[in-house]
């Protein structure tokens, strides 16, 4: 029997149905238990369901079965389910219900559910308690100054996180399930008056509507409420860091959380955001301005210098010093392939490497992505298969794709687009993809935000934490198109006085 057939059944009246009942809904779990007992070692009979491993043992034996096993006088005469959850029961969450499909997910995630003869009644008991990673810094977005804490794979765990960075009764977490066998818990929080009430009603209404088998990790919601599924670029934010998820909450984005995964989605993104790092803001602004701006540099290179090479080397000789462009005839004359494939080859090398580093073990994965890169292009270079040039470009090339690492899988995406246009079409390929690529962004949403704002359209005030990082005290405002009801995020006169001095104000 499925949770769909128990939609529309209550609990049977007669106690001896009710096993019966969920041993049908259960059946061939091994892991279901079924403990049968008299509430104070009387005459009134009571069942205990919960599933071995997601329940807690020393939950279920010191603050439910003692105490009803113990409590003789109490149950002297036979008790309703609402006099056990207020006189007897040691735990603090408990509910009721007499909706079978309400027991059947309640006992899957976790909780127990007593039922209790003379009763249509049943208490779902939360006693969920499982082995869980510790909380730790996350691998993927290290700071040197800024809370070291990251998401883990247990979604209360990560929802207290974002309550110890937001104490306010503001911050609001709506639960749903979705996956029809998975029955994953999601979450969608927001800061009521700084959210945009219909950004909220869009990211709920799309997330209702999955209706797949299985929820597994935060890409498979992702992919299924994203704008523009064919982008190479993403339009749905990310993120293991709860100060960063936090951070965008207070400018009025939407967070997702889901269970099983420590990746929290934020929507609505904007591209400027995957150039941000939130050790930014905990820097001083002038080096996080040149650090910032050295990014949108890095991300030019990684996805235009070996295009660049490819077209000034096959159609462009003369925009090169003599001197320069006799150095890499040299180095190129004896190569048997032409520039475009052997740039390309090399970057599909180091794509092969990279795979391989990641899905190796880890000391394994570290040794192979060292040792192949240098012996693969030291061969490569003895061997005559390719120039030097076009070692240090793809090296160059590689080195400026891990500085904006949010985009790295786009970069490498692009960068081949690129090489293709530049062997065809040389420096009027390259022009023609830019042209396209800033048409493909500005026709990009992002949940009725515009993807390249504030750049296109452009901002103002916005672009004070674009390219630069201005510092705190003039970021006075939110963000528009994202929180467009309550913009004012500081109050005035915020500016350091000079020199110590008291501000007047």
């Amino acid at each position: 029997m499925t949770i769909k057939e128990t939609q529309m059944k209550t609990v049977p009246e007669q106690f001896e149905q009710i096993e019966l009942e969920f041993r049908a809904i259960f059946a061939d779990s091994s892991d279901v238990v079924f403990r049968n007992f008299l509430l104070g070692g009387r005459k009134q009979r009571a069942l205990l369901l919960f599933i071995d491993g997601l329940a807690g043992k020393n939950i279920l034996n010191e603050n439910i079965m003692r105490p009803l096993l113990l409590a003789e006088e109490f149950f002297s005469a036979p008790k309703s389910v609402s006099e056990i959850a207020s006189s007897v029961l040691e735990t603090s969450d408990v509910k009721k219900t007499d909706q079978i499909k309400e027991i059947v997910a309640a006992v899957l995630g976790g909780d127990s559910t007593l039922l209790v003869e003379g009763s249509k009644e049943a208490l779902l008991i939360d006693t969920r308690e499982w082995e869980k990673r510790g909380v730790s810094e996350p691998g993927n977005e290290v700071v040197v100054r800024g809370p070291r804490e990251g998401f883990i794979e247990a979604l209360r765990i990560n929802t207290s996180l974002l309550r110890r960075k937001i104490h306010h009764p503001d911050l609001k977490m709506e639960y749903l399930k979705s996956g029809r066998y998975s029955q994953t818990d999601i979450c969608i929080a927001y800061v009521k008056g700084i959210a945009s009430e219909n950004l909220v009603k869009e990211v709920r209404r799309r997330v209702e509507h999955i209706n797949i088998d299985g929820i597994l990790e935060s890409g498979y919601v992702e992919q299924l409420i994203e704008d523009a599924p064919f982008s190479l670029f993403p339009t749905i934010g990310n993120s293991e860091k709860p100060d960063t998820v936090a951070a965008k909450l207070l400018e009025g984005r939407v967070a997702i959380l889901i269970d099983g995964t420590p990746i929290v989605l934020t929507v609505p993104l904007l591209m400027v955001e995957l150039f941000q790092s939130a050790e930014d803001y905990f820097s001083r602004p002038w080096f996080s301005s040149f650090v910032r701006f050295f990014r949108f540099i890095a991300f030019a290179i990684s996805i235009l210098l070996p295009a660049f090479y490819v077209a000034i080397s096959s159609f462009h000789q003369e925009v090169l010093p003599n001197s320069l462009m006799i150095t890499i005839a040299a180095a190129e004359e004896n190569t048997p392939f032409p520039v475009a494939v052997s740039v390309f080859m090399m970057l599909l090398i180091y794509e092969m490497l990279r795979e391989a580093g990641l899905r190796l073990p880890r000391a394994a994965g570290q040794a192979i992505s060292i040792v192949g890169g240098l012996v693969l292009g030291d061969a490569a270079i003895r061997a005559g298969l390719v120039s030097t040039p076009i070692v240090i470009v793809v090296a160059l090339t590689i080195i400026a794709s891990f500085v904006v690492s949010p985009l790295s899988d786009t970069a490498g995406l692009l960068r081949l687009l690129f090489i293709i246009a530049s062997a065809i079409f040389g420096s009027l390929g390259i022009t023609l993809g830019i042209l396209f690529l800033l048409l493909h962004l500005l026709s990009i949403e992002s949940f009725g935000a515009p993807y390249l704002f504030p750049i296109g359209p452009l901002g103002g005030r916005e672009m004070r934490d674009t390219f630069i990082r201005a510092p705190m005290w003039m970021l006075n405002k939110r963000p528009r198109y994202i929180s467009r009801y309550n913009e004012t995020r500081q109050g005035p006169h915020q500016k350091p006085p000079p020199g110590g001095k008291e501000s007047e104000n």
